[in-house]
């Protein structure tokens, strides 16, 4: 195997039939990777996988439902990722969250079936109320109790929901962001990903079971 210095890069030529196969099965399984040069002596030094470049280096994902990928689209409040909370079954956290925009239960009752777009567009042109009522108890539309409630279905839908659950596991420790072209007033994107962020650590680290 040949070995080429140039700035800031290092070339590997291999030269015999057998380190042609090798490197063509290791280049298969490291493109994209981010390796750590550990150089302790003049003499050589040894060049350590730390796996694929958005994970070693920590790129953050976008949750937004219809951007992000597949595997993580169950971790977005549109997913369909049914869910029981307190004793109601909702079909998608935003259809929860939506359906807190109407103070009729049947209103209620009809957005806790909807998930996806749909689910979002529920309550466009309901006028929004300084407070709304919600099992009995009075909360201040964008207080800190609010968005309790957001970290309380959250929750439910990660510890019910296998599907979800895996997914934000499989983000491992990445920061999750949540950027919309328009911000929520109500629950912001900063405190979205912040729920779910420490809802993934809480999970690996068996304090939700």
């Amino acid at each position: 195997m040949r070995v080429f210095f140039k700035s800031k890069v290092l070339v590997l030529a291999p030269e015999t039939e057998c380190e042609r196969e090798a490197f063509a099965a290791w280049r298969a399984s490291s493109a994209g990777h981010v390796f750590h040069f550990a150089g302790e002596s003049e003499e050589g030094g040894a060049l350590f996988d730390i796996g694929p470049r958005a994970e070693a280096c920590g790129q953050p994902i976008n949750v937004v439902f219809d951007q992000v990928e597949p595997q993580w689209q169950p971790i977005s409040n549109l997913a369909y990722t049914p869910l029981v909370l307190r004793g109601r079954l909702y079909a998608s956290v935003e259809g929860f969250w939506q359906g807190l925009k109407f103070p009729a239960s049947e209103d209620r009752a009809r957005v806790a079936e909807l998930f996806g777009l749909e689910a979002k567009r529920a309550a466009n042109g309901q006028p929004q109320c300084e407070s709304f009522v919600y099992d009995r108890a009075t909360y201040a539309t964008g207080g800190p109790e609010h968005r309790a409630l957001m970290a309380e279905v959250c929750r439910a839908k990660f510890t019910q929901h296998a599907g979800a659950r895996e997914a934000l596991l499989s983000t491992g420790s990445r920061p999750l962001i949540h950027r919309t072209r328009r911000d929520s007033r109500t629950i912001p994107g900063a405190l979205m990903a912040d729920i779910w962020m420490r809802l993934r650590e809480q999970i690996r680290d068996g304090r939700v079971a």
